[in-house]
């Protein structure tokens, strides 16, 4: 798949309240969820009077003012010059769903449930994924579960799956401090490939940012390939 079929993905299985277009600009508007659901963004030219117009409309949302973009979108370099910051670079990650599938999971260890048991939302809430994030999965219109993963007799982790156009697509991984290094999270990500591929998936992908090195690692050692994705742009 290429990038744009796989950022419609990301859009679709981790959505914002609303979504709109204006003049250049598509708009995402939500009640906390993070960057992802409330940044702007454009696959257009434009220039300041169009950044003005958007900031304007973002002030009129209650929003912070925060462009998201990929790193040719040609009004970066002017978002840069009138003063905002590049934060969270995030990679865009990516293979043929086969080579995942076929691995296995250790017995007991993954557990797809939807909607996500209390356990879950425990252990997302820990790794910062609150009631908002959560909120995003569950108004997702697509094929969708949660997989709760167990180590060392107990709970240990979580992944939020979403399946669009025959990808999957993985949010919010998270493996609780206490039971890390137990190969918990590879587990976790070949359980999610094995549930889209037996509902049809021939892909899976992920983003993650960039000095997230851990993961950026994890996922490099699991055959997955990286690309750029986008970042934001935001004025402090």
């Amino acid at each position: 798949m290429d990038r744009a079929s796989l950022m419609q993905v990301v859009e679709a299985t981790w959505p914002p309240e609303r979504q709109f277009s204006e003049g250049p600009w598509v708009f995402r508007q939500s009640k906390g969820g993070g960057k992802r659901v409330t940044a702007a963004s454009s696959d257009q030219e434009v220039g300041k009077d169009d950044i003005r117009q958007a900031e304007a409309r973002m002030a009129e949302l209650g929003q912070p003012v925060l462009f998201t973009l990929s790193p040719d979108h040609n009004f970066d370099p002017i978002l840069a010059e009138l003063g905002y910051e590049l934060v969270d670079r995030t990679r865009l990650y990516h293979a043929e769903i086969d080579g995942l599938a076929a691995r296995e999971v250790p017995p007991v260890t993954a557990f797809p449930i939807w909607p996500p048991l209390q356990l879950a939302r425990d252990i997302w809430a820990e790794g910062g994924v609150g009631p908002d994030r959560v909120a995003i999965m569950e108004r997702a219109e697509c094929d969708k579960t949660c997989i709760l993963g167990r180590v060392n007799d107990r709970a240990g982790g979580a992944v939020y799956v979403g399946l669009h156009n025959g990808c999957v697509m993985v949010h919010a991984l998270e493996i609780l401090e206490t039971q890390r290094r137990f190969g918990l999270a590879t587990s976790l990500m070949v359980a999610a490939a094995q549930w889209g591929a037996e509902r049809g998936a021939t892909d899976i992908a992920l983003l993650v940012t960039a000095q997230n090195a851990g993961a950026n690692a994890l996922y490099a050692s699991l055959g997955m390939a990286a690309q750029d994705g986008y970042h934001y742009r935001v004025k402090r």
